[in-house]
């Protein structure tokens, strides 16, 4: 019985890895972007997006939080919005857009 109990505990932890990798990616792609870059596509401020995505990291790097409760969505939500919205529009402003 122990090791039926044991994969929905794999399954949580997999997908915190997921969450975790994907607001590191974020973070790590909002730092290295222009501050003037943020504000051109009206979205917020580079120092607004990266303390979310920090706060975000935070949480999910707190023991015992699982990313299935409601300060984990939060957190995986920040991240989603970045990475769908904010930054598709940062990258286009910065490269041109593609043809």
């Amino acid at each position: 019985m122990g090791g039926v109990m044991g994969i929905p505990v794999l399954i949580l932890w997999a997908l915190k890895l997921c969450a975790l990798g994907m607001t590191a990616f974020a973070l790590v792609h909002a730092i290295r972007q222009r501050p003037d870059a943020f504000t051109a596509v009206d979205k917020l401020t580079k120092p607004v997006w990266v303390g979310i995505l920090v706060v975000s990291m935070l949480v999910l790097l707190i023991p015992g939080t699982s990313v299935v409760g409601l300060l984990g969505i939060a957190a995986v939500v920040a991240s989603g919005v970045y990475l769908a919205d904010v930054r598709p529009k940062v990258d286009e402003i910065q490269r041109g857009p593609r043809w």
